[in-house]
């Protein structure tokens, strides 16, 4: 599948698919991104459970369509899924979709947390609700998922089976970088950044590796500034902000072939794949007892002036261009 590849038309089983006999939830699977994933799962073998309650971005407004429609994709092209419709944000939807995985296909094998909203704001303008909302399906959605998951992993290890599981998260630039007027959505993402390094030192013992990616595509999700710089790049011949270009990063990091791979963040769109590094030490003095506060001023400055610059929301130092 191509990266304009947007009607079934265009999509075959791959014979000999890197996720074949796998069994994956994909979250948030209705439109976009998650759609480009489900369906590129499907066609490299593996059972795919299309997870999407149909909302708007706001996450108004539910409708079962999306969900099934994608399930229809996925079976004209001979390839096996099941639609589900659950609020992966509450306890109660996040184990019935584990749940109706190992109960349709026998096991979980692998998750892709991708569901998501948007309530874009800016910090002095945004009220509770829009803080809280966001959060909650962004961050407790991908920690109420896992929770299942894990526990799923964790029971088949102990019975003796050898579990080979994939966590794949769904984080942002505008998590891991930052962005203006998206105080929630960038905290929510920068903490499925964090949670995936966690998860991965965490469920490393029951056999599943944890990923994130931090995707660039043209989605509903966009601001209407970014929408507008997008699809100026959508008329070349490859549209390198088409939501199935991120789609083959999560098959190959949903498939056997990832085993070694675990604990990072990949960015992600058109034809660019690109690892993601997180906070580290930079530079650094021990005076080797307790400072004097008057004394840090030359310090504080002296540090931060060796210190790499804070990147652009490309992940890039300002004076580099985005490619």
């Amino acid at each position: 599948m191509t990266g304009n590849d947007s009607t079934t038309g265009n999509i075959s089983l791959e014979a000999d698919g890197i996720c074949a006999g796998r069994v994956a939830i994909v979250t948030g699977a209705g439109r976009g991104i998650g759609r480009g994933e489900a369906i590129e799962l499907a066609r490299q073998g593996a059972s795919v459970v299309v997870n999407d309650v149909g909302a708007n971005t706001d996450g108004t407004d539910r409708s079962e369509g999306p969900a099934s429609e994608v399930v229809d994709e996925i079976r004209a092209f001979g390839g096996e899924a099941v639609a589900n419709l659950d609020d992966v944000a509450s306890w109660e939807g996040a184990q019935n979709l584990v749940n109706q995985a190992v109960e349709t296909y026998g096991r979980l094998d692998v998750l892709v947390n991708n569901a998501g909203i948007l309530r874009d704001r800016m910090i002095v303008n945004m009220d509770e609700d829009e803080w809280d909302a966001v959060v909650r399906v962004h961050l407790k959605g991908t920690f109420a998922m896992t929770r299942f998951a894990a526990e799923h992993w964790r029971t088949r290890s102990k019975a003796g089976e050898e579990v080979d599981a994939r966590l794949i998260n769904t984080s942002s630039a505008s998590g891991i970088y930052g962005n203006v007027g998206q105080a929630n959505y960038g905290a929510a993402k920068a903490g499925i950044a964090s949670f995936t390094i966690i998860a991965s030192k965490e469920l490393a013992r029951y056999g599943a590796t944890a990923n994130a990616i931090a995707p660039s595509a043209l989605t509903r999700m966009i601001t209407d500034r970014t929408r507008e710089r997008m699809s100026a790049a959508a008329d070349e011949a490859f549209d390198p902000y088409h939501p199935d270009n991120v789609a083959p990063i999560v098959a190959w990091l949903a498939s056997p072939a990832s085993r070694s791979i675990t604990g990072r963040v990949f960015n992600t769109g058109g034809g660019m794949i690109g690892v993601s590094e997180g906070w580290r030490l930079g530079p650094h003095v021990d005076k080797g007892a307790r400072w004097d506060p008057r004394e840090l001023g030359d310090v504080v400055l002296g540090l931060v002036a060796e210190a790499a610059p804070v990147s652009t929301i490309s992940g890039r130092p300002p004076e580099e261009p985005a490619r």
